[in-house]
């Protein structure tokens, strides 16, 4: 492979920023600029120069030596004065350098892939821990860097290759006395795989969830208060407000850091009989992302009276709790009474779904443990129509392994890898 090079850190000004070197010639490379020897790994502070012999920096100069490293081949970080033009000169110096060429997006953590280093849903955890914004977000992320997912997968895989050579020693000996029936022992080891599968495929969609964030939508009549309470929740105007019923025509959000998850704020249209077209829309708008939303608030004296369905864990919450005399269990954006209970019961509802969360986290993971799961149905089922079906049995384990290894990224993933690698900045 060709060496290759690219800033690791953000853009800009900055205290220090990073520059990566990976490949065979990243010794040869580094060594070119630098004006002492390098250790074979380690660290040291050296002068470098450009080619023709003019101080660029003074760096602290990290060495990784193969298969020791973040890649698996001989890598050097560059560790510079965070001055644009140091950056830019630097890396001008490297492109002189035969043999070398900046590195594409993503293209260090896909050679980590190519030689080991990393499974593919350890390199999706990656790319999750560098968006992570929340400490839901974090702990989830580095669950799958660290390897969680791909150890369970693991262990499926070795429980289901026991399986199928049981069966096809079954098969290979079939005219000889087997002494023990070892279907009692198949089908033990195919419930328990499905058993796993189903608790995890059932845990993908809050996984997501906290991945991508959680939706709350906040519902209710025209001008009781809603984006009030929205802009009392956000901590600044986010939204019009007015004494006009129907001022809010569209799906206002705010995203914030909810006790460690993602939430998204919804503020919709108030729902009531309309003639005006465009509120209309935005009626129709508000009750689809109401029926999509993770959670709803209705902030209202009842549920009754609208056209969305009520359905478990719903909050409901009365208005205006500044101008009424019952306060109790009544809220007010422009009080603040009652907002801060209002967002420890949201908070509560939505860290009991997240705790049912496993290590998948993507629709990707649910689709290969889905398929897996299919195939051990269709092998368990297979098993009790007798030895005559004992080779499509096989087969259908052969095939729940290969959709489990297709989670990892060993077969049938190339189509995805492009797609996967962009979206990394040039350093990683």
């Amino acid at each position: 492979m060709d060496t290759i090079f690219a800033l690791a850190t953000a853009q800009g000004k900055a205290g220090v920023a990073i520059i990566r070197i990976s490949g065979n010639h990243a010794r040869h490379a580094a060594q070119a600029i630098c004006n002492k020897p390098l250790p074979p790994r380690g660290m040291t502070v050296c002068i470098l120069t450009d080619l023709a012999g003019l101080q660029l920096d003074q760096a602290l100069v990290l060495t990784f030596a193969g298969p020791a490293s973040f890649t698996g081949e001989d890598v050097v970080e560059l560790h510079l004065h965070g001055s644009v033009s140091v950056v830019a000169a630097t890396l001008r110096v490297l492109s002189d350098i035969p043999g070398l060429r900046m590195a594409e997006p993503g293209e260090f953590t896909r050679r980590a892939m190519e030689n080991g280093k990393l499974d593919l849903s350890q390199v999706e955890g990656l790319a999750d821990l560098v968006d992570a914004e929340t400490e839901a977000q974090r702990r989830q992320a580095q669950n799958v860097l660290a390897g969680k997912l791909g150890a369970a997968a693991e262990s499926w895989r070795k429980d289901l290759i026991r399986a199928a050579s049981l069966i096809e020693a079954t098969i290979d000996f079939a005219d000889e006395d087997i002494p023990t029936d070892v279907t009692p022992e198949v089908k033990t080891l195919i419930g328990k795989v499905r058993e796993d599968l189903s608790r995890e495929t059932a845990g993908v969609a809050v996984a997501e969830r906290i991945r991508s964030g959680f939706e709350v939508a906040i519902i209710g009549a025209p001008n009781v208060g809603k984006s009030t309470l929205l802009n009392a929740l956000a901590g600044r105007q986010a939204a019009i407000t007015s004494e006009f019923a129907g001022t809010t025509r569209d799906v206002i959000e705010v995203r914030m850091d909810l006790d460690g998850l993602a939430v998204t704020f919804l503020d919709t249209a108030g729902l009531r009989e309309t003639t005006d077209i465009i509120e209309e829309i935005g009626i129709f708008t508000a009750v689809e992302r109401a029926n999509n939303a993770d959670l709803r608030v209705f902030l209202a004296d009842s549920m009754n009276g609208f056209d969305v369905p009520d359905r478990d864990g719903d909050i409901l919450v009365h208005p205006k709790a500044d101008l009424r005399v019952d306060k109790e269990n009544a809220v007010s954006g422009t009080s603040g009474e009652g907002v801060s209970d209002l967002v420890s019961r949201i908070s509560k509802v939505l860290k009991t779904r997240a705790a049912s969360a496993g290590l998948a986290t993507r629709i990707r993971h649910r689709n290969a443990m889905e398929r897996s799961k299919d195939s051990l149905e269709a092998a368990s089922a297979l098993l009790d129509n007798g030895s005559d079906c004992y080779e499509i049995a096989a087969e259908e384990l052969r095939s729940a392994i290969r959709s489990l290894e297709s989670l990892v990224g060993r077969v049938d993933v190339e189509n995805l890898l492009d797609e996967i690698f962009s979206s990394f900045c040039l350093g990683k």
